[in-house]
């Protein structure tokens, strides 16, 4: 059993109500008088459906196991994304629309963690942070160097963020996959 208070996001599976739904966000409130609560955004496995719910933090839920393994995104096509297994090199499709945004993070050959819940494979796992080129962005205009001051960009695989200033094209960044937001500017090391 597991702690509404004990709930993490990011791959976190619980049983709500007979459904196995995934944390996706979450938030601790406690206003002055009133309790705490802890406010969820859950989506259900099997419907995609996104529930926003709040819990006491002493309610208890039974945490579901999820089995992982390697996996390697091959294409998408027709509706479909297809992922080989690197164990026995088997592929296996998934429709896009369960995956989401997920899609925006996915390039050709890049490995991921297969998701597997009673044996049936239902989604995928990106690394926290993903090195993405800026393929589109308007130019920092001199003087505009207060902190803090961002500008939209595009990413090779299509998804837009906000960037500093002094990103131009061509320049590698690392974007966390869970809030879709720049970390930083990557640098290769050097040899």
């Amino acid at each position: 059993m597991i702690l509404a208070s004990q709930f993490k996001e990011g791959n976190m599976f619980i049983n709500e109500n007979g459904q196995t739904v995934e944390v996706m966000t979450v938030q601790h409130h406690r206003k002055s008088q009133a309790r705490a609560v802890v406010r969820v955004k859950l989506c259900n496995v099997e419907t995609g459906s996104i529930i926003e719910t709040a819990y006491r933090p002493e309610d208890k839920f039974k945490d579901v196991q999820v089995e992982k393994r390697p996996k390697t995104y091959v294409y998408s096509d027709g509706g479909m994304a297809y992922f080989m297994d690197n164990e026995n090199y088997e592929q296996t499709g998934l429709p896009l629309d369960k995956l989401g945004d997920t899609m925006k993070f996915l390039t050709e050959d890049m490995p991921v963690e297969g998701l597997y819940l009673n044996g049936v494979f239902f989604s995928v796992q990106l690394p926290a942070n993903l090195i993405m080129e800026i393929t589109e962005t308007v130019d920092g205009v001199r003087g505009n160097t207060v902190s803090n001051v961002m500008k939209l960009a595009k990413v090779s695989t299509g998804l837009e963020i906000q960037v500093p200033m002094f990103i131009k094209e061509g320049d590698k960044v690392r974007v966390d996959t869970r809030t879709k937001t720049y970390v930083e500017r990557y640098t290769e090391p050097k040899k």
